[in-house]
């Protein structure tokens, strides 16, 4: 550790995003896509679906995503993780419904369309909500 994070002193400058002159450390976008297409319960869509997510909204990829099908039931779904630099995109689905529920969180400002598009184009859902939390 280097002594300003063990002090647990912020540089003034790590809060990146302004919006209506507040600073804040990061953008988090949550969607729910439901009754989704087959590809949804494709691992090596998933895959494919974060990395061009990561890549389209200008994000540096940390390592290749992390993507399980796990669960019990009818709760069987995907579950995966692409680390960025500036912090992560996650996924979990469910199986049975084709559903879809998605969080991008970066302290680098991200396009919203962007996602939503992305979403769409590989997935198809028949309706898509999300909410923006920007996070102090």
């Amino acid at each position: 550790m280097t002594a300003l994070a063990y002090k647990n002193i912020a540089p003034p400058d790590y809060k990146n995003i302004e919006v209506n002159g507040i600073k804040y450390y990061g953008k988090h976008m949550m969607l729910t896509c439901e009754n989704c297409n087959e590809s949804l319960t494709d691992i090596d869509t998933m895959g494919n679906f974060l990395k061009d997510l990561a890549d389209e909204i200008d994000m540096v990829r940390y390592g290749e995503p992390i993507i399980a099908r796990f669960g019990e039931g009818i709760e069987v779904g995907l579950s995966a993780v692409q680390l960025i630099t500036t912090s992560a995109l996650t996924v979990h689905t469910n199986d049975a419904a084709r559903d879809l529920y998605l969080d991008v969180f970066s302290c680098k400002w991200f396009d919203e369309q962007t996602v939503r598009d992305h979403v769409r184009k590989t997935f198809n859902p028949k309706d898509v909500t999300y909410q923006i939390v920007l996070r102090k």
